[in-house]
């Protein structure tokens, strides 16, 4: 029957063995855990929710800079203002920003 055939189907195609895993021994769930803190962006009290691991970043971002995590947050939100009027999505540039200098620095392991 073609039913029990897709049943191992995914959206691209039948399942495949996964390569690299992604939940390593020392994966730690905590990370994926959203958490809202209250920040000041360039003066206004806002809420962001966003997963530990990105705060971590944050955290290390700011350390980097010399700076606040809000004051980093207020220099993302000032450029992206003044270099493409805005983003719909602050959270989600936040995270892009995130793994966009965790890949510059070389932070990202890939598990073969």
């Amino acid at each position: 029957m073609v039913y029990e055939g897709r049943l191992n189907e995914g959206r691209l195609g039948p399942f495949k063995e996964v390569r690299i895993d992604p939940f390593v021994s020392e994966f730690d769930m905590d990370l994926a855990r959203p958490l809202s803190r209250s920040i000041r962006l360039n003066g206004f009290a806002t809420c962001l929710r966003l997963e530990q691991v990105y705060w971590d970043i944050l955290g290390e971002m700011a350390r980097i800079n010399c700076c606040s995590v809000s004051a980093l947050l207020s220099h993302v939100d000032r450029e992206v203002h003044l270099r493409h009027g805005g983003v719909k999505n602050f959270s989600g540039l936040v995270r892009v920003v995130c793994v966009v200098h965790s890949l510059k620095e070389g932070n990202c392991v890939v598990m073969a």
